[in-house]
């Protein structure tokens, strides 16, 4: 079993386990989007970016694709991992700010502004209906069509497909069909906050564990402008 290092906490990981089953096993979350259990891996929303490597020879992987391996070092809530988050939910709530799933991811990683016109009711390009229909439906009435900015999902040739049973599935796990929140007139990009989990001190400590969990998580720390950092 491969040794990895989550955080600073050690596992013995079990193969074929990516770096997402291996933080879960801990406890570590890491935020998802595309990713949905029961459903092939995909990574393709990019949200569960974290940091593997050491110093410069350090990278951005998506934990739900990427294989554990022997001396793996894999970091959650580093700075670059926050900022790179915040960037990518940003850019999703420019594709569909009615999202509520996006909105409270916005909450919770303190997405306050958005420098992207919003596009309200637009597809986010998950793949979860896609993958749901072929892959626990057994029907493959979808798929994605075109390339580039025109991709889309569609039924072949723009008809509907004789596969599809009408069961809603594909509904059923569109983050964005699911739950709304605001409408097309929202006076404002991010909603701000039904629940606020506003990670304070993730910009202050790196990887830092304490009895509330990982660096951020509990939002009791206070900036490093009034203790100085550690």
């Amino acid at each position: 079993m491969p040794r990895v290092t989550i955080d600073g906490l050690e596992l013995d990981a079990k193969k074929p386990w990516t770096v997402l089953d291996a933080a879960r096993f801990l406890g570590v979350e890491i935020p998802t989007l595309c990713h949905m259990d029961g459903l092939t891996p995909w990574g393709g929303c990019r949200l569960c970016l974290v940091e593997v490597g050491t110093g410069n020879r350090s990278r951005l992987v998506a934990s739900c694709t990427y294989p554990v391996e022997e001396g793996l070092k894999v970091r959650t809530n580093s700075r670059w991992v926050i900022k790179t988050r915040r960037m990518v939910i940003e850019l999703m709530l420019g594709a569909c700010g009615g999202s509520k799933q996006l909105q409270d991811l916005a909450a919770k990683y303190r997405v306050e502004t958005m420098r992207f016109a919003p596009n309200h009711d637009d597809c986010l390009i998950c793949g979860r209906c896609v993958r749901m229909c072929a892959e626990q439906m057994m029907g493959s009435a979808i798929g994605f069509t075109g390339r580039g900015r025109s991709l889309k999902i569609d039924a072949p040739f723009g008809k509907p497909a004789q596969a599809c049973r009408r069961c809603g599935g594909c509904m059923y796990v569109c983050p964005v069909c699911t739950l709304r929140c605001q409408g097309a007139d929202a006076p404002n990009a991010v909603c701000g906050r039904c629940g606020s989990f506003a990670p304070t001190c993730s910009e202050v400590y790196q990887d830092t564990q304490c009895f509330m969990g990982a660096a951020g998580r509990c939002g009791t720390c206070v900036p490093a402008e009034t203790t100085g950092g550690k």
